[in-house]
């Protein structure tokens, strides 16, 4: 009996997982590629798994191509150097509806605080509206996007990241002339500078 628990408890330490904090490389994947606010390049989803690049890029493969056979709403693509989920194209058409559909709703609490996040600090990146939320904000900018709210406005030159900024359209609804009409809101928002230094921190490793 003794060696048949040894046995047992050997097969479970080298079951691999423990590094991983997940049931399997692909599901760790998943999980990752759920929460990224931007495409996840192969070599920085390795370093988040502790496993090899070739490894990594196999079962990113494998993930793309069992959801092609599988005929999910979503797929996994290969983009601007990193892999994101994105909408299957036979499903376009219950995402046009619903999001025409919702065109007369109201905003969400959500989408309210973004709208607010990008009014005040734009041009913003995703990953600074992010950070000032505290949440993942992909979702709701495509929301934002599709009522004509927000627009793209370039990119920023240090990161490379999509900048965004309100439209004239916003300005009309709130029946203002220019972002200066606003009104003051600044104490209630993360200081712009401490933010940028907090981010900066994160990047770098510190």
């Amino acid at each position: 009996m003794s060696e048949a628990n040894d046995q047992v408890d050997v097969t479970v330490a080298d079951d691999g997982d423990d590094d991983l904090g997940a049931p399997s490389l692909g599901a760790a994947l998943e999980a990752l590629l759920i929460v990224a606010v931007e495409p996840m390049p192969t070599v920085l989803l390795a370093q988040a798994t502790n496993r090899p690049v070739g490894e990594v890029a196999a079962a990113l493969t494998e993930l793309a191509d069992d959801y092609d056979r599988s005929d999910r709403g979503f797929t996994l693509r290969e983009v601007a150097g990193g892999w994101r989920y994105y909408t299957r194209d036979n499903c376009s058409g219950v995402v046009e509806r619903w999001v025409l559909d919702g065109q007369q709703a109201r905003l969400t609490q959500a989408s309210l605080e973004t709208l607010a996040v990008i009014a005040y600090r734009q041009p913003v990146s995703r990953a600074r509206i992010s950070a000032v939320r505290g949440v993942n904000v992909d979702g709701v900018l495509r929301t934002l996007q599709s009522r004509g709210l927000i627009e793209e406005s370039g990119i920023d030159p240090s990161s490379q990241a999509i900048l965004y900024r309100t439209t004239a359209y916003f300005l009309e609804r709130l029946g203002i002339a220019s972002l200066d009409d606003l009104p003051d809101l600044a104490e209630h928002l993360p200081d712009l500078a401490e933010l940028d230094a907090v981010i900066d921190s994160v990047a770098a490793g510190e």
